[in-house]
C-alpha cells in the first residue's frame, strides 16, 4: 500500500485535491455566515413582509438583470456602506449576486456586523432565471 502510493504520488494528490474541491462549497456553507434559501424559499420571504433583497453583484451585472425591487450594493462597497442598511439588522435580507463567492463574503460581513437574519439565494441570479420568475433590468 505504501509502495503505491509513493509510485503514484501525483494521483494521490489529485485524488485528494479533487476531494476537497467536491467537499469546498459544504465547508463554505457550514464556516459561512448566511443560510442558503432556494428560489421557492426565498419567493416565500419576499412575500411575506417587509426585507431586504441585496444583490452584491456589479453595476454592470444588475443592469443585466436581478431580482425585482432589489437594491444594488457592490460587494467590494458593501464595507463602507453598512449604514445605509442599518434599517434593515431586524428584518430579513436576502444576498444574491451572480457569483455566489461574492454574495458568501457579503453574507459573512452582514452577520458580522450585527445583521440578525442573512439568507444567500441558491444558485443566484442564474437560479432565479433559470427557475422562471421575474426579472428587473
Amino acid at each position: 500500500m505504501g509502495e503505491f502510493l509513493l509510485n503514484n504520488l501525483a494521483l494521490v494528490a489529485l485524488f485528494l485535491a479533487s476531494g476537497a474541491m467536491l467537499l469546498w462549497p459544504e465547508i463554505s456553507r457550514l464556516v459561512g455566515a448566511s443560510d442558503e434559501l432556494g428560489t421557492l424559499e426565498a419567493t416565500r420571504l419576499i412575500n411575506r413582509g417587509p426585507h431586504l433583497v441585496l444583490d452584491v453583484s456589479d453595476a454592470a451585472e444588475f443592469a443585466g438583470g436581478h431580482v425585482p425591487r432589489a437594491r444594488n450594493i457592490p460587494v467590494r462597497e458593501l464595507a463602507g456602506r453598512l449604514d445605509e442598511l442599518g434599517k434593515y439588522k431586524d428584518k430579513p435580507v436576502l444576498v444574491t449576486s451572480k457569483g455566489a463567492a461574492r454574495a458568501g463574503a457579503a453574507c459573512r460581513l452582514l452577520k458580522r456586523s450585527g445583521f440578525g437574519s442573512v439568507y444567500q439565494l441558491r444558485g443566484g441570479t442564474a437560479a432565479w432565471e433559470q427557475a422562471s420568475l421575474p426579472v428587473e433590468k
